[in-house]
């Protein structure tokens, strides 16, 4: 398969056209000729030489990843950014990504993936961000405590050396849980005004904990590579239904 074929058919599925004011992401192919023949595609969740390295051990002609290598723009090729991009073109390896298209996705998402693994029903889009959204918000078939969520999510999440944490100040029974992976907790509001008990997201930042004690919400910090390795991983399903051999580079942060 060209590449070229493959990188359109990944951005009409994902509607990544729709999110090109929004992410400051370069969704799309980012690194390689759009005329390479692709056999070999490799996904992983982070676009670092590590993960480059192993992408070329496989024999990868592309690489798929959820964080990419330009954010607005790139002005000089040092640094990171040669670190990275060597080996890609030594390698003869493009690059595709999918940022904020691949969390917010409702079938193929990071958001989907949680939810999946917490069982969640009666799912809605969640985390409205330009006119976009990029979570899920979706009802438990049980209530369960905030302890017994974080267990789901230790349970089935890839937190490396990492832990779940749980600021505990929502109600005794969460049964409306709401999703935004990564970078999250600006969500938090939002969680609030849609009647969630819980916010299930990456990582936290200094201010969530007050408002989250004084809104009267759980929010659960499961990790930013663990609650976004489900996007790429439901690609590599999907791209091994269109005929290339696909492989998962895992490389967990415990962040």
């Amino acid at each position: 398969m060209r590449c070229s074929e493959l990188c359109a058919r990944l951005d009409e599925r994902l509607d990544t056209a729709a999110y090109a004011d929004v992410d400051a992401s370069a969704n799309g192919l980012q690194v390689g000729p759009a005329d390479a023949s692709v056999g070999h595609v490799a996904f992983a969740v982070d676009a670092a030489v590590a993960t480059i390295k192993a992408a070329r051990e496989a024999g990868a002609d592309l690489l798929v990843t959820h964080h990419g290598l330009s954010w607005g723009g790139i002005d000089r090729v040092t640094g990171s950014h040669y670190r990275r991009i060597a080996p890609l073109i030594e390698g003869d390896i493009a690059l595709y990504v999918s940022h904020l298209p691949l969390d917010g996705h409702q079938d193929l998402g990071n958001a989907a993936g949680v939810a999946d693994t917490l069982g969640l029903a009666e799912r809605v889009p969640f985390g409205e961000l330009g006119g976009e959204h990029i979570g899920q918000c979706g009802t438990a078939s049980e209530p369960c405590t905030p302890g017994e969520l974080r267990e789901r999510l230790a349970a089935g999440l890839d937190t490396g050396d990492g832990e779940v944490r749980v600021l505990d100040f929502g109600p005794p029974e969460i049964r409306d849980v709401a999703i935004v992976t990564g970078s999250g907790a600006d969500w938090l509001e939002e969680a609030v005004d849609a009647g969630a008990d819980a916010l299930v997201t990456g990582e936290g930042k200094g201010k969530v904990y007050h408002e989250a004690r004084e809104a009267g919400i759980s929010v659960v910090l499961a990790g930013h590579y663990a609650t976004e390795t489900f996007g790429v991983r439901a690609l590599a399903d999907l791209v091994g239904e269109w005929g290339p051999e696909t492989s998962f580079v895992d490389h967990p942060t415990g962040l």
